[in-house]
């Protein structure tokens, strides 16, 4: 293999074969490829495409880079979600045990957050003692006996996609779709999954900030899975303002909480009942989405996805305690409530994503890189969303953090992001569209705001 002639192919808006990807890739994990070569295959590709195989070739070089998991021992058709990442978007939390009190099995390996949007992992992390470093026995053993199981991505599990991820971090190609979808489908084929559901999210707290790259993402998603023999499908949501009214590692924690015991958030249960229908069906439990979604309220109503919870964070080392009075731990942290300025309202038009995840970040509940550390209480909780009445000295918001000064570097930003109408109005679905079997539920789509 000779790294430069790829490398002028790539740049010339030339297309590799599939064996000399694998090869690129195989040579680069092993570390006999430089990170100044694969800089410039990089950007050569980032500007000029990969082509379907390419990315295909791509997406299955990272799998094979590691272990992939085999879960064929362990009975019925194993469904995992991938969400691509938003503010305020604690779903997994509520959604895998859901799921799982249905008879589904649930493997899912999360990620932690970065930049303005949260992560699993930091989520469940703010539950005392709760460990998601499992290894692969472990992670096999839980989904046998609990039927679910949240752990963080393991050093065998596609090890070139965190060396490629770290040098994409830092060449300025991140952002690049075939890029994107094999980083995250490499990691979740490599699972062990015979199932996958995906959230593609579109807006401004969300990577993806229009609805045409978020359907461009949601195709290539979906098209990779089918071609390695997994049923996929894809939902499109909107993620323009945040998700429920928690955003921060412990308050979304205690939101999930709340709504696993039956509290009603509109917007957060829309999004989580709708993918809880997608994967009990995609799971062989019932036939359509109009039972799969009777059966997944059922579990919450009777008690079996609040119980699978508490089992699940008992299994993984967590103090259970908090699931059963989480206001305990929301007691440990500072809290400001920050009152509606004059000349608000009188109803809350929009609330910024983008800008809340900011905030919540300079709250000290997000991080910066991937080495930095996040305070699991710090957050913000939102009183009032969008349509919601509200007059001037009004309580808008709750801030928490450890110091004082987190809360004057953050108060001026959160006000900022709200903006307001005169009239109330009916607030729009989260769910924008359907993508699977290469056709989408509303062809002409819809619009991000």
């Amino acid at each position: 293999m000779n790294v430069v002639e790829l490398i002028v192919t790539k740049r010339e808006g030339g297309s590799l074969t599939g064996s000399e990807v694998q090869q690129l890739v195989e040579a680069y994990t092993a570390g006999n490829v430089p990170d100044y070569q694969m800089s410039s295959f990089l950007m050569a590709s980032f500007l000029n495409g990969l082509s379907e195989e390419e990315s295909v070739a791509l997406t299955d070089a990272m799998l094979r880079s590691g272990e992939t998991v085999d879960l064929s021992a362990i009975p019925g058709i194993k469904v995992d979600k991938h969400s691509t990442g938003g503010v305020g978007d604690k779903v997994s939390l509520i959604l895998a045990p859901i799921v799982a009190a249905c008879g589904v099995p649930v493997p899912m390996i999360s990620g932690r957050g970065l930049g303005h949007t949260g992560g699993t992992l930091d989520k469940l992390e703010s539950i005392p003692g709760f460990n998601t470093q499992l290894d692969i026995e472990a992670y096999k053993k839980q989904l046998h006996d609990l039927g679910i199981v949240l752990i963080g991505q393991t050093a065998e599990i596609a090890p070139a996609d965190r060396k490629l991820y770290a040098l994409r971090d830092v060449t300025g190609t991140v952002e690049f779709i075939p890029f994107i979808a094999a980083s995250i489908m490499s990691k979740k084929l490599a699972e062990g999954i015979d199932a996958l559901v995906l959230d593609v999210k579109c807006g401004s707290g969300a990577f993806m900030k229009t609805e045409e790259s978020g359907r461009e993402l949601a195709e290539k998603l979906v098209g990779i899975g089918e071609r390695f023999g997994k049923k996929t499908v894809a939902l499109l949501t909107d993620m323009s303002t945040p998700l429920g009214r928690a955003v921060g590692n412990w308050p979304e924690m205690e939101e999930s909480i709340r709504c696993l015991k039956g509290e009603s958030v509109e917007d957060l249960m829309e999004v989580t009942m709708a993918l809880a229908a997608e994967m009990i069906v995609l799971g062989g439990v019932e036939k359509d989405l109009a039972g799969a979604s009777a059966l997944a309220r059922e579990a919450i109503s009777s008690g079996k996805a609040l119980k699978l919870f508490r089992q699940l964070v008992e299994r993984q080392f967590g103090d259970a305690r908090v699931v059963d009075r989480p206001e305990i731990r929301r007691s440990e942290s500072r809290v400001r409530t920050v009152m509606a300025p004059v000349g608000t309202g009188p109803y809350v038009h929009s609330i910024d994503a983008h800008s809340i995840g900011k905030a919540t970040v300079a709250l000290g509940a997000g991080r910066q890189s991937k080495e930095d550390d996040v305070d699991p209480l710090a957050g913000i909780y939102l009183l009032k969303k969008e349509s919601e009445h509200v007059a001037p000295g009004e309580p808008l918001v709750e801030l928490y953090a450890t110091s004082e000064e987190r809360f004057k570097e953050t108060e001026e930003a959160v006000l900022s992001s709200f903006s307001y109408t005169e009239s109330p109005f009916s607030v729009r679905s989260r769910l924008l569209n359907r993508y699977s079997d290469g056709r989408w539920m509303h062809p002409a789509g819809h619009r991000c705001v």
